[in-house]
């Protein structure tokens, strides 16, 4: 197998995989059951899930579905428990967290209303802190590892996604300092920072996109909507129709997750980017800051 010539065997090992709504979740799930992982796929709702259903379809008998939101203390709790029950037979521990949960929040900050602010910040922040604490002493157990994922906003300033960019870099601040206090414990810490368009569970489609939109204006105050103008708001609108398109290629991300969970010894930042992405990130902390807006439009 591709993971045992990289150094681990995975068999009779334990990865739990968040947020198995996004399809690269589910992909990163798939891959590593046909590895030989035993895989336990949180999703936010389980019940009814075709996504969930064809999951378990196509894997093998290992793989195991869980009722698991990251804003939820019992539902965390309750999976913790789960797990200890259903590892591997002679397993102590979870070999590997994989934070896959992110949501996005887009639009100006003054248009967001703030329970979806909140929502933001308590997934992609705040309930993966929570579950890594939860989590911590099975992963301890089994000497594994965390992998958070990112993504290229934590690094590139960008309007009309600043909630997005707020957490993912919260994330990777959180993740930096989480590593430097695990590595005495033997358990590591990896960051795969994925493409802005990978991570995520909120590729929106059209309709979707519209009805937020309209939500969001009927929210504004007259004050505001004076202020920014429908034409404004709409073209700013239009700016985020490539979230509309979630089947782009994100293999070179499952490959950087699937990587930090079975090398032996992996690195601590994977960042599965274009070129194009790696410049701008580069430019964006090293260059002036005017002379970048100049030339990416900030």
């Amino acid at each position: 197998m591709v993971c045992v010539a990289r150094g681990i065997s995975p068999l009779g090992k334990a990865v739990l995989i968040t947020g198995c709504e996004s399809p690269l979740a589910r992909a990163l799930a798939k891959y590593l059951d046909d590895l030989g992982f035993t895989v336990f796929a949180g999703f936010k709702k389980l019940q009814d899930s075709d996504d969930a259903t064809t999951l378990k379809e196509t894997s093998s008998g290992r793989l195991k579905l869980l009722q698991l939101s990251v804003t939820s203390e019992v539902e965390m709790l309750e999976a913790s428990l789960y797990i200890a029950q259903h590892l591997p037979a002679g397993e102590s521990g979870l070999w590997a967290l994989v934070h896959c949960d992110l949501w996005n929040a887009l639009g100006e900050l003054e248009w967001v209303p703030f329970p979806v602010l909140r929502k933001s910040f308590d997934v992609n922040v705040l309930g993966a802190s929570r579950l890594t604490q939860i989590m911590l002493p099975l992963i301890r157990s089994g000497k594994g590892r965390i992998v958070f994922l990112s993504s290229a906003l934590a690094h590139l300033p960008s309007p009309v996604r600043g909630v997005l960019c707020a957490t993912q870099a919260a994330i990777e601040g959180f993740a930096v300092c989480l590593r430097k206090e695990l590595t005495p414990r033997q358990v590591g810490v990896s960051i795969v920072c994925a493409s802005e368009l990978t991570a995520g569970d909120a590729w929106l489609d059209d309709k979707d996109m519209r009805d937020q939109a309209k939500s969001m204006w009927a929210l504004l105050s007259e004050e505001q909507k004076n202020t920014y103008g429908e034409d404004y708001f709409e073209q700013a609108i239009r700016s985020l129709e490539p979230f509309c398109y979630g089947d782009g290629d994100f293999h070179a991300t499952v490959r950087a997750l699937s990587d930090a969970i079975v090398r032996t010894f992996p690195v601590f930042r994977y960042t599965p980017l274009t070129c194009k992405e790696k410049f701008q990130i580069i430019a964006a902390e090293y260059m002036p800051s005017l002379l970048y807006e100049i030339l990416f439009k900030a």
